[in-house]
């Protein structure tokens, strides 16, 4: 009988492509990855891995059994969300994890919430940015992420994946109190083609946004300063160096010597929680998308 963990191994190795990177999404070592290959393809008989370079890729028979492996614990999952809704009742772990200023501003509410009235479920939290929480749902390794998209550049969600909203997020644009601008009611992004920008890590989807919105604008940004904390962007606007964008949600409190000035158009980030289609009927996971709920209400 084929061993459910080997399948799990292979599935990884499947999706993410080589073996340190399977042992990284499993949390084991690559030597502990091996193993359970070398176990499962002894166990079938057949040679499931090739060399490739310096890596390995999956023979023909490979492919096969993790096709068969993704459909398995597939099929398991759904097994485990039917025994836990037959159970009603919210218990075990949930693993989730929200980009900062989500886990700022709505986890301390809602996990909160979740630990007085749910006190046999076990949550463990983190902090990934989006790509990487969606990344982490697909893979199994996370049970929700709460991520965004931007009003003019959503982020991409894998079939097999369900999403609902949590609350639209309003962006302003933060200046030093001596800014020739700071005194307006509204501002438009082309007024800042001079100034340097405050912004987030290169790559990061915030980023990507900003340059892509700022461009598409006719405005070639310049980035003076990166930091991925929204209090280390407005202290960096405090001392003068430059303007950032700053959505309301976990921005607060906003230091001295910082002006918060509307944009026009008006700029949203839409935030929502996503988590496995066939995780659905979790008790556990219909809790945590209402306290996400019942938390970004109260920012209301």
């Amino acid at each position: 009988m084929l061993n459910l963990e080997r399948l799990r191994t292979l599935d990884a190795l499947a999706r993410h492509g080589s073996v340190s990177a399977a042992a990284e999404a499993l949390h084991v070592t690559t030597s502990a990855v091996s193993q359970q290959l070398g176990k499962l393809e002894r166990e079938i008989g057949q040679q499931l891995l090739a060399k490739n370079g310096r890596g390995v890729r999956l023979t023909d028979a490979g492919r096969l059994l993790s096709e068969h492996a993704a459909r398995i614990l597939s099929q398991v999952e759904l097994a485990e969300s039917d025994l836990e809704a037959h159970r009603g009742q919210v218990v075990g772990e949930l693993r989730l994890s929200a980009f900062p200023t989500a886990a700022r501003g709505l986890f301390p509410a809602a996990l909160g919430a979740l630990r007085t009235e749910h006190p046999g479920l076990r949550v463990r939290s983190s902090e990934l940015e989006p790509e990487n929480g969606i990344a982490g749902v697909v893979r199994g390794d996370l049970d929700l992420a709460v991520v965004l998209d931007w009003y003019n550049k959503p982020m991409p969600v894998p079939d097999g994946l369900v999403k609902a909203p949590l609350l639209d997020d309003p962006a302003d644009v933060a200046l030093p109190a001596g800014h020739r601008l700071a005194d307006r009611d509204e501002v438009d992004l082309t007024e800042f083609a001079e100034d340097e920008w405050i912004t987030w890590g290169e790559g990061e989807f915030c980023h990507e946004w900003l340059m892509f919105t700022l461009r598409s604008k006719g405005v070639e940004p310049i980035v003076g300063h990166r930091a991925g904390e929204t209090h280390t962007q407005l202290g960096l606007v405090a001392a003068g160096l430059g303007v950032c964008i700053v959505p309301l949600l976990g921005r607060h409190p906003v230091p001295e010597g910082v002006v918060l000035v509307p944009l026009r158009p008006r700029v949203r980030r839409h935030v929502y929680v996503v988590w496995r289609a066939d995780a659905d009927r979790r008790p556990s996971i219909r809790a945590a998308v209402e306290a996400l709920r019942t938390a970004a209400r109260k920012l209301g």
